[in-house]
């Protein structure tokens, strides 16, 4: 979601600053310090480091690093997914389309040829629609007393390795053990890329989707296998294609109960 800030809304939060003298941190932190009357040339003369938004911190750890002496301020910190839009910016989107260019430049290529004069916009495009979680509900039943396994194998998934934005992707193997609820099939599928369409890693995917319907069933018992090929491992350093990496999670009974627990190897086997 993006929330578009109005001149008047920056104005209110100049209000709220300490009085001091402030650097703004290029570009947005020095339109705010500008507006407040009080803006230095230098870190060193000021009284604060003032930026217009706190987003991942790093520059906030970077600056804390060279002027540990300094406070560091903003006018807004960024708590939720929620994408802030100031007055001073045309589109909410457009620097972020500037960035993709930038980069287009950094590797040699011309982002003004046939081929790649849109891109930008369609990259961001992408992430925004491959990253945005869709709403659904978590739809339960009662079991009317079945208490035996539900599996559900060879759901394909897709995700993004969060060390270098390259796909990962394959299939995920999912059971349940009902104590009283089971869950509308669908729902097992739409789990895992609930964690899947995230910036992951495999590991943290399948500790997530068995702790998820741990949660929301009270089941007796979850067990999650994700089998996946990385592109990051295949297109670049060791470049071992066709390698597919296997990680699971046991909870409940998958993980005290031997039988349990062979049984749904034997039935992923089959």
């Amino acid at each position: 979601m993006i929330k578009k800030l109005s001149w008047e809304d920056i104005k209110q939060e100049i209000t709220k600053l300490p009085k001091g003298t402030y650097y703004g941190v290029p570009r947005g932190g020095a339109i705010v310090a500008a507006l407040t009357g009080n803006a230095v040339s230098t870190p060193e003369e000021a009284d604060y480091i003032l930026d217009d938004l706190i987003d991942s911190g790093r520059t906030k750890q970077k600056y804390a690093k060279e002027y540990p002496t300094k406070p560091f301020i903003a006018l807004y910190t960024k708590e939720t997914n929620d994408w802030y839009e100031f007055p001073w910016e045309q589109e909410g989107e457009k620097d972020i389309e500037d960035s993709v260019v930038r980069i287009l430049q950094y590797i040699g290529e011309n982002p003004n040829r046939e081929g790649l004069k849109d891109t930008p916009k369609r990259y961001i495009k992408f992430l925004k629609e491959f990253l945005a979680e869709p709403e659904w509900n978590f739809t339960t039943f009662s079991s009317e007393g079945y208490d035996e396994m539900i599996i559900q194998t060879n759901i394909p998934y897709y995700s993004l390795c969060e060390h270098h934005l390259a796909p990962f992707f394959g299939h995920g193997h999912i059971a349940y053990i009902p104590n009283g609820k089971i869950v509308g099939l669908s729902k097992l599928a739409r789990t895992l890329d609930k964690f899947a369409h995230r910036l992951q890693n495999q590991e943290r995917i399948t500790q997530e989707v068995a702790n998820y319907l741990m949660d929301k069933l009270d089941a007796k018992g979850v067990a999650v296998v994700l089998t996946a090929q990385h592109l990051c491992m295949e297109m670049r350093e060791v470049k071992k294609h066709d390698t597919h990496t296997t990680t699971s999670k046991m909870l409940g009974v998958f993980q005290n109960d031997d039988h349990a627990k062979q049984e749904f190897l034997n039935l992923l086997k089959k």
